[in-house]
């Protein structure tokens, strides 16, 4: 069975939470795409260059859990507007997406530019404030001294980046569902999504 699940949105939307629940409801691998970008931007912070390190990216380079600190994250959206690293990506990500029992993927131009043909494309998102408060929250319970300004800057800063860049915009494919969350729990949201594949998912 081939079926691919895209579901697009900006940081601290709550795709990777939706994402991830979707494929464990219908046993679909998971792709969480934005750490592809995040291990180039820790190889460069490393000190490699940054199209070297995407085309030598191993899937195990997925699994370090320095990926998820705000430096890597800071550098995985500069490297992402690079062109030739992109092209080194796509078809990682492509091939992942049609592999043999279905598949989920998140990340910000899935259902634009890597998987335009998926059978189903979500987009995920919530204000600006919310989704800084939410990541001020959490760098709150990991002991960070934020101001919440501070992190709200940083959001809208990154949502300009990563909308405005001339390759791969972030933005909703014309034929995808969004899902606003910024006011639905986890599990409204969860479920929201969760209906719309089932009303696509092929019946076994």
């Amino acid at each position: 069975m081939i079926f691919t699940v895209a579901i697009d949105g900006p940081a601290a939307a709550g795709k990777g939470t939706i994402s991830r629940a979707v494929a464990k409801e219908f046993n679909l691998a998971h792709l969480d795409t934005g750490l592809l970008y995040r291990a180039v931007g820790a190889g460069v912070i490393a000190g490699g260059e940054a199209l070297a390190v995407a085309k030598a990216l191993d899937p195990r380079d997925l699994e370090n859990p320095d990926l998820r600190t705000q430096a890597v994250a800071d550098a995985a959206s500069q490297v992402a507007v690079i062109p030739e690293v992109r092209a080194a990506l796509v078809q990682f990500q492509k091939d992942f997406a049609r592999r043999e029992g279905g598949a989920v993927l998140d990340g910000r131009d899935i259902g634009t530019v890597i998987c335009p043909s998926a059978e189903v494309k979500l987009y995920v998102t919530a204000s600006a404030r919310t989704r800084a408060g939410r990541r001020h929250k959490e760098l709150t319970e990991k002991g960070f001294s934020t101001a919440f300004e501070t992190v709200l800057a940083e959001v809208e800063d990154r949502d300009r980046r990563d909308s405005s860049r001339a390759t791969a915009p972030l933005m909703a494919a014309s034929d995808a569902l969004t899902i606003d969350t910024s006011d639905l729990s986890i599990a409204d949201a969860v479920a929201v999504a969760v209906k719309a594949v089932a009303a696509k998912y092929p019946v076994t």
